[in-house]
Parts: C-alpha cells; sequence; structure tokens
C-alpha cells in the first residue's frame, strides 16, 4: 500500500498498475528494497514521472528495514516520521492498508467537503487547516466506519462529485449539499490549472535520465547534454539531477 500512495502521487492511477506489480515482483517487502542500491530503485521507476519518489520509497524501506524490523507501521506518527512520507499518505496507509482511523484528504475529498458543508465550487490546490479541521468533524469513531467513510468519499469525489462535470442527480448525498442548493455557483471558486510540460525542465529532466537509464555502462556527459536542444536548460537540469541524487557522474560518465 505504501508504494502503490507514493506512486500514484500526482499520477494516473491507469500508469502505476503496471510499475508497481513489476516492483512488487522484484521487492515485495521492505528489506528487498533496502538490499538494493538506489539507483535501481530509479531505474524501476520507469516514466512514472518525478523519480525523485523512487529515492524516498528506498529511504523508507532502508529505515523499515533497519529501525522497524522490516514491518510496515499501521500507526499515523510512525509512518509520517518515515523518509518522505507526508500527512496524505501516512493518512491512507493507515486506513487503506490498516483499516484505521485517519482522515485521508486528497483533491476529491476536500472538493466533496467543500460543497457540502461550505458551499464552495472547489477545495484549495493544497490542504489547509481549515480543511483538516472539516474533515474530523465527519470522520466516524469507528475505525471499521472511518475506514469505510474514507474509500466512499474518495471515490464520491472522483466519479461522481468531480470537478468540471459533477454528477449531481446521481450523489447519494445531493439533499445534503450547500452548493448544489445554492445553484451551484462558480464565482470565487479557485482555479485548478494544469501543470505544463513541454519544455519544462521537467521534461528536459526526464529526456537525460531516461537516457542514463536505458545506458547499461552509462552516458557520457555530453551525449547527455545534447540530447536536449537548449544547451543552458540541459546544463540546468543534469546539475539538478545530480544534486538530487538522481544520476551519478564518475570523470565524464553518467549512471544512476
Amino acid at each position: 500500500m505504501l508504494v502503490s500512495e507514493v506512486m500514484s502521487q500526482q499520477t494516473p492511477m491507469s500508469r502505476v498498475v503496471g510499475p508497481w506489480t513489476e516492483w512488487m515482483d522484484r521487492w515485495p517487502t521492505p528489506d528487498d528494497l533496502a538490499e538494493e542500491a538506489p539507483g535501481a530503485a530509479v531505474a524501476a521507476w520507469g516514466r512514472l514521472g518525478y523519480p525523485r519518489r523512487a529515492l524516498r520509497l528506498h529511504a523508507c524501506a532502508t529505515a523499515i528495514a533497519g529501525d522497524l524490523g522490516g514491518v510496515v507501521p499501521s500507526d499515523f506518527q510512525a509512518l509520517l516520521a518515515l523518509p518522505g512520507v507526508g500527512e496524505y499518505t501516512a493518512a491512507a496507509v493507515v486506513s487503506f492498508a490498516f483499516g484505521g482511523r485517519a482522515a485521508v484528504l486528497d483533491t476529491n475529498v476536500r472538493r466533496v467537503l467543500a460543497r457540502i458543508e461550505t458551499g464552495v465550487a472547489n477545495c484549495g490546490s493544497s490542504t489547509s487547516r481549515a480543511d483538516r479541521e472539516l474533515a474530523s468533524r465527519w470522520l466516524p469513531d469507528s475505525d471499521a466506519q472511518a475506514a469505510r467513510w474514507a474509500v466512499s468519499s474518495m471515490e464520491l469525489g472522483a466519479l461522481v462529485c468531480t470537478a468540471r462535470t459533477p454528477l449531481c442527480d446521481r450523489c447519494p448525498v445531493a439533499d445534503h449539499c450547500r452548493w448544489l442548493a445554492a445553484g451551484r455557483p462558480m464565482t470565487g471558486a479557485p482555479v485548478r490549472r494544469g501543470q505544463a510540460w513541454k519544455g519544462t525542465d521537467r521534461q528536459c529532466r526526464g529526456v537525460i535520465l531516461d537516457l542514463v537509464r536505458n545506458a547499461e555502462r552509462g552516458v557520457e556527459v555530453e551525449v547527455a547534454l545534447a540530447a536536449w536542444p537548449v544547451r543552458h536548460q540541459a546544463e540546468k537540469c543534469l546539475a539538478s539531477l545530480l544534486a538530487d541524487g538522481l544520476v551519478h557522474k564518475k570523470d565524464s560518465t553518467l549512471s544512476l
């Protein structure tokens, strides 16, 4: 569950299934992953994007193997203490993997609560203190009911109470929705824009990293830089990949 949650951050689940299956076949336990070098995790990440997540998973596996007896913790605070694990991921693991009580707040859940409770069309781009307080008021007391609420509220937001074309006529809580009762106003709703990709540093980093990942004996620095049409951008992005530990340089050769 921890692996799938990290992989699906900012990535559609349809793209995650294949890499997740291969990852779990290769490293079914934290101990298995911890025994490998971090570069192996980056190589196995493929084209999922945001490859620093692979390093975080490797760091998590190392911490779990070394400090927790190889067992993924079921406690929220213990999960939060793992490298790179934030509030959402910790809560999701508690709820979905262990059936525990935790407020799982992704964009879908925050949007559902914003519409039902406050009458606002869309939630903000990041989780706020107000979001957490609202979610805590809606969270059932028992572990089983809280876990069921986490799944159902997320599915409601993903499939029915969607951002652009909500299916209010199919919504099981339509009679309680303040936003629907107010006529579905869009005034003042936060504008959510898709992230640009073409020509960005993210794309440049991806091109260089993909080149290194697919070269068994490494890639010459000049070859990697020449893979991107804008030289100064390629140099900047290569420097950031080196700083992040996603690629390594020995003499004039790059490798994972």
